[in-house]
């Protein structure tokens, strides 16, 4: 049943608001939305959805919003998920820039978002249990799982090289029902058409921008981030480096600490963790003026790409799945995506309840098990017992979190 505008601003919504923890908890998230209440997606479909988000570039969360509303309403509806899943996190985002650099770090602030972040574990772990047997049928399925899982935390490989391992593996192997008469959403002659608007949408703003300004920030910001857009295959985690380098060392907008700290905060807001763009581009910006219309500029330029990118593909979505080989490949995708969301969660964790963690370029990530911060892991259990124990709504375990973090730092 196709889903009335008020539903799909209320779940969608809704999404956009709870949305904290990270590309994991986000995933876990509308899982839990899309597939269990509303049942507005399956699980294959959703799996499939998300198998093809992450093949992406960008923000593969935000991605797989604006391709479950395009499932439910079409381009608007796509368009309607894809805001209200990003516009909610940048306005936090921006007053909290602004607050930044006012005042610097807010521990109070930080000890609300602690709780948070520990509430999110719950999201994930719930998640992961439901699909887990999901993403990894069979024996095939399951080693390609938990192969990508130690590619990615163990040995620190590439997340595109993962990923296309499972690609090149599926297509290699004889291929298993599916449909090739399955005839495409859309003709070559839309699919154009498509990619001509969003292209337009795209550059058009940012292009006017440089003909009256071009050595302006909000120029410079606007091309940066508009290439980082275009080159960011692997989530937000692979491109932070890019990003920190150009700006911190080459742009200078703002210092390492403070992008650490963009970090920190762009992890316990609502929305994609890529919105630390959005802080980097507001630090960068400086002025008041300056710096919303640099974030402005960042926002564009980060997400209008998503749009492109989902509007032009998912409508041959259906058609490629339904091809023997092709839906044999994408359903290895999909085993290493479960891989991936296992690697993610299990770095939030380490990060949430560890102050300090040691990285390094070969190898996983290893807590100092000194630094073990007890209030997150009372405030974890706490989530955990709420949520899935006692099966407490989402919204309410989220709040109560937060309101314990501010107490038992005020305490």
């Amino acid at each position: 049943m196709t889903p009335t505008w008020s539903e799909m601003w209320r779940v969608f919504g809704r999404i956009g608001l709870l949305s904290f923890g990270g590309p994991a908890a986000q995933i876990a998230l509308m899982h839990q939305e899309l597939v269990q209440r509303q049942r507005w997606l399956d699980e294959d479909g959703f799996l499939r959805g998300l198998g093809f988000c992450t093949l992406l570039p960008g923000p593969e969360a935000m991605q797989l919003a604006t391709y479950a509303g395009w499932r439910a309403r079409g381009t608007a509806g796509g368009v309607l998920a894809g805001l209200l899943f990003v516009l909610p996190g940048a306005v936090v985002m921006m007053a909290l820039a602004a607050l930044y650099l006012l005042f610097g770090r807010l521990p109070l602030v930080e000890a609300a978002f602690l709780g948070v972040k520990a509430a999110a574990l719950a999201i994930v772990a719930g998640a992961l249990w439901k699909l887990r047997e999901k993403a990894a049928r069979g024996p095939l399925a399951g080693a390609v799982a938990a192969a990508a899982f130690v590619a990615l935390f163990v040995l620190n490989l590439p997340f595109w090289a993962v990923l296309g391992a499972a690609l090149l593996l599926g297509l290699l192997r004889p291929g298993q029902g599916g449909d090739p008469a399955v005839a495409p959403v859309t003709s070559p002659g839309g699919t154009v058409r498509t990619v001509v608007i969003w292209l337009a949408v795209w550059w058009v703003p940012l292009l006017a921008l440089l003909a009256v300004a071009p050595d302006s920030v909000p120029a410079q910001a606007g091309l940066f981030f508009s290439w980082l857009a275009t080159v960011s295959f692997g989530g937000a985690y692979a491109v932070l480096a890019a990003l920190a380098q150009n700006a911190v060392e080459v742009q200078g907008w703002l210092s390492p600490d403070q992008m650490i700290d963009g970090l920190g905060l762009a992890e316990t807001t609502p929305g994609p963790l890529i919105l630390v763009t959005v802080f980097t581009g507001w630090l960068g910006g400086a002025q008041v003026g300056l710096a919303f219309a640099t974030a402005l500029v960042t926002l564009w330029a980060t997400f209008a790409p998503c749009f492109l990118w989902i509007f032009a593909g998912a409508p041959h979505l259906e058609r490629l799945t339904a091809m023997p080989r092709l839906r044999s490949a994408l359903d290895l995708v999909s085993a290493a995506v479960a891989g991936v969301i296992a690697n993610l969660s299990l770095w939030f964790a380490i990060h949430v309840l560890f102050a300090e963690v040691s990285e390094t370029a070969f190898g996983p990530p290893l807590p100092v098990w000194g630094s073990l911060n007890p209030t997150a892991l009372g405030l974890a259990v706490f989530s955990f017992v709420w949520l899935l124990g006692m099966k407490r709504g989402l919204l309410e375990t989220l709040g109560l979190a937060a309101l314990a973090g501010a107490a038992l730092h005020v305490v």
